[in-house]
């Protein structure tokens, strides 16, 4: 498998309030030696004599989080072991911060998804799941999260009862079918003790599988495999110009690669225009190069003048992708003010700004018993559903599913430039 080390594994905790989500980052950092020497004497100065070490101090830094006791903002750490470099992203459980979660999510390679095993009714034939495992999960895949690892935690509070963590198994691998989720494992966690988070839980012998950091060492990166094998796809973000010399007139077009691969010679097609024309040159950060991949910010020179802006995209001059008008999406709203269809916002899609309409609501996703609602006529404050979008004027778009990077939008109200919702293409035409 390949799992290529040299590319972070980007990853999210997501779960219920009060799940554990905080506690158990903490705790991984904790326990695999990646805290530094402030970050330690800070915990042992927070320690309580009654209930230990607090780990969920190392990613609730706002002030609001420490009082409430809930993860409100996006927590990014960062961390390594021997094998494997990791980007964690800890998202808030409460419902009402769902579009953070979305936030979160986007570029994650892999989920957590904390269950507190504490809090589920095992009377109840079948097992309920809680609702936020229920939306957490549904947005995971919205966002076409590959990999998800189901981390039932608080295992000693139900004295590490194999039967009970595999009647939690059992009810999400019937949401993940529900959901078509096909990438999840599982593994029976205590987060505050550290059961089964970086050593194997004597506590649990009946579990045959590896902790929870081996797990994730294990992962591929998939999405970053994946652009790496996609056709060349460049939004061009500045175009370059030195004149001053008129026998060395330089242009050149600078941006991130976002799928695919270039080299010096090989043809591109210019969207929407199109127009043809080769690579001359091509500049990295460490200077000139003779091939660049995805990724990477470059500058790219043509061996021809031709009207490029900011915005333009250039494409493998066989990629059969054209420029469209018409989008189906997915939305997340993230504004506390309901959708007015009757109003255009601006959409931001890679490098460039067009005006949109939400032609039609096509249906809201009720994330509690996972049914479409085919009558909606707007979308509230995180909302998810699928929409039909009309453009101002085409762009060079992917579905979500073959690139974030060309398949992810958002939406921005003219007049505030606040961001309102956020989008994932499902089809363009």
């Amino acid at each position: 498998m390949n799992i290529n080390q040299n590319a972070p594994l980007r990853f999210i905790t997501a779960g219920s309030v009060d799940d554990g989500k905080s506690t158990l980052i903490g705790r991984l950092l904790y326990d695999s030696k990646a805290l530094l020497s402030d970050q330690l004497q800070h915990l042992n100065r927070a320690k309580n004599s009654a209930t230990g070490i607090d780990f969920s101090i190392l990613t609730d830094g706002l002030a609001a989080e420490r009082e409430q006791g809930i993860t409100i903002d996006v927590a990014y750490r960062y961390f390594s072991t021997a094998k494997r470099k990791f980007i964690i992203a800890d998202t808030p459980g409460h419902e009402q911060y769902t579009r953070n979660m979305v936030t979160g999510a986007s570029t994650a390679d892999a989920a957590v998804v904390l269950v507190d095993a504490s809090q589920l009714d095992f009377s109840q034939q079948p097992l309920q799941l809680l609702p936020q495992t229920k939306r957490h999960s549904a947005i995971l895949q919205q966002l076409a999260c590959p990999q998800i690892i189901v981390a039932v935690n608080k295992m000693d509070l139900l004295n590490f009862d194999q039967a009970k963590f595999e009647a939690i198994c059992a009810a999400y691998r019937d949401l993940a079918a529900q959901l078509g989720l096909t990438s999840v494992q599982f593994v029976p966690i205590s987060a505050l003790n550290g059961d089964n988070i970086v050593y194997l839980s004597e506590n649990m012998p009946w579990y045959q599988g590896e902790p929870l950091l081996s797990l994730l060492e294990s992962l591929p990166n998939q999405k970053h495999i994946s652009l790496e094998k996609a056709q060349f796809h460049f939004p061009v973000q500045l175009v370059l110009r030195l004149d001053s010399d008129k026998q060395d007139d330089f242009r050149g077009y600078q941006g991130r690669i976002e799928a695919g691969s270039i080299a010096v010679g090989d043809q591109i097609r210019i969207e929407p225009a199109g127009y043809t024309s080769t690579v001359r040159e091509i500049y990295a950060v460490s200077g000139k190069v003779q091939q660049a991949n995805a990724g990477e910010q470059v500058t790219l020179c043509l061996t021809d003048d031709i009207d490029i802006s900011r915005g333009d995209t250039f494409v493998a001059v066989d990629n059969p992708i054209q420029s469209q008008q018409q989008l189906t999406a997915t939305l997340c709203w993230f504004d506390q003010r309901p959708l007015n269809t009757a109003r255009k916002y601006l959409l931001k899609h890679t490098t460039q700004n067009v005006f949109a309409r939400i032609k039609h609501i096509d249906h809201l996703l009720d994330v509690k018993t996972l049914s479409k609602q085919q009558a909606a006529e707007t979308f509230q404050l995180n909302d998810l559903g699928q929409v039909q979008i009309s453009l101002q004027k085409p762009i060079c778009a992917t579905t979500y599913q073959q690139n974030i990077g060309t398949g992810a939008f958002i939406l921005i109200d003219e007049a505030t430039y606040h961001t309102v919702a956020a989008g994932m293409i499902l089809s363009a035409a």
